[in-house]
């Protein structure tokens, strides 16, 4: 009982360090996107939409994230962008 509580917890803390691994990835994939299109990209952060398991071009199961960015052209306004992650790969970039 011990073992599976033990296994348990490293199960979480490996999601949670590759987690931060994959949001930080995103947020520069974000960053970078709104710098080339003359965006500002606003709060410096993205948020997690969902999480889930896909497959990969190869086929393979990889952890899917999708998470949700704000951005501005003209200073005033807010709109929203999407990072959508699959393992350590941006799979998916939309802005506006």
């Amino acid at each position: 009982m011990e073992l599976a509580g033990l296994i348990v917890l490293l199960l979480l803390g490996w999601l949670w360090y590759d987690s931060l691994n994959a949001r930080e990835i995103a947020v520069r994939a974000a960053k970078g996107a709104c710098e080339s299109e003359n965006l500002l990209f606003l709060d410096d952060t993205v948020g997690i939409r969902s999480l889930k398991l896909a497959r990969n071009g190869e086929g393979r199961v990889q952890l899917q994230r999708a998470y949700d960015f704000e951005f501005s052209d003209t200073g005033n306004n807010r709109l929203r962008g999407s990072v959508v992650m699959l393992g350590k790969r941006v799979a998916l970039l939309n802005i506006g």
